[in-house]
C-alpha cells in the first residue's frame, strides 16, 4: 500500500471515530435572525419568531403573543403552531449544518395538547437523526407556564 493511500485510510478511520472533524460551525443568534429575515415567506416572517437559544442539535425560537395569530375563540390557531414548528425545524437543521441549504418538509404530524390564550410560546426543534438525505426531528411548543401545548414529528429532505 502506498504512503498516500495509507494516510487516506488513517484519516477516514479518524473521521469515523471523531465526528467533530469537519463539523460545521453552528449559527449564532444573529445568523439565525438573518436566516429568519431573508429565507422564509413574508407571512412566516409576520409570525415574529425570534431566536431564544440553541444546542448543537436543537434550536428554540420565541413565538410572541399577537392577537392576529388567534382565531375567534381567542386561542392561537393550529395553523400558526404548525408553521412555527416547521420553520423552527428548518432553522435547527440549518444551524446544525452551519448554514442554510435547500431542503423540503416531507412530513409534519402535529398533536395539539392544550389551547394557548395568552403569552409567548417557546418552540424547540430537535434533530433526532440525520441521514445522508433525510433528517428526522421533533418539535415541542410550550406556553408561558412551561406546559406542553403541542408536539410534532417531522421528516425533512435535504435537496443538495
Amino acid at each position: 500500500m502506498t504512503d498516500a493511500l495509507s494516510a487516506d485510510h488513517t484519516t477516514a478511520r479518524k473521521q469515523r471515530r471523531d465526528p467533530t472533524i469537519d463539523k460545521p460551525n453552528p449559527m449564532d443568534k444573529s445568523a439565525i435572525r438573518f436566516l429568519l429575515d431573508t429565507t422564509f415567506a413574508p407571512w412566516i416572517r409576520d409570525l415574529g419568531l425570534a431566536p431564544e437559544s440553541s444546542t448543537d442539535t436543537s434550536v428554540t425560537l420565541r413565538l410572541p403573543q399577537a392577537d392576529k395569530l388567534r382565531h375567534v375563540g381567542g386561542v392561537i390557531c393550529g395553523q400558526v403552531f404548525m408553521a412555527a414548528a416547521d420553520t423552527t425545524m428548518i432553522v435547527a437543521i440549518a444551524h446544525a449544518l452551519g448554514g442554510f441549504q435547500p431542503m423540503t418538509t416531507v412530513s409534519l404530524t402535529t398533536s395539539f395538547l392544550r389551547p394557548v390564550k395568552t403569552g409567548d410560546v417557546l418552540v424547540t426543534a430537535s434533530i433526532l437523526r440525520r441521514g445522508r438525505n433525510l433528517v428526522f426531528g421533533e418539535i415541542e411548543l410550550h406556553d408561558e407556564t412551561g406546559a406542553l401545548a403541542a408536539h410534532a414529528t417531522t421528516t425533512v429532505m435535504l435537496l443538495t
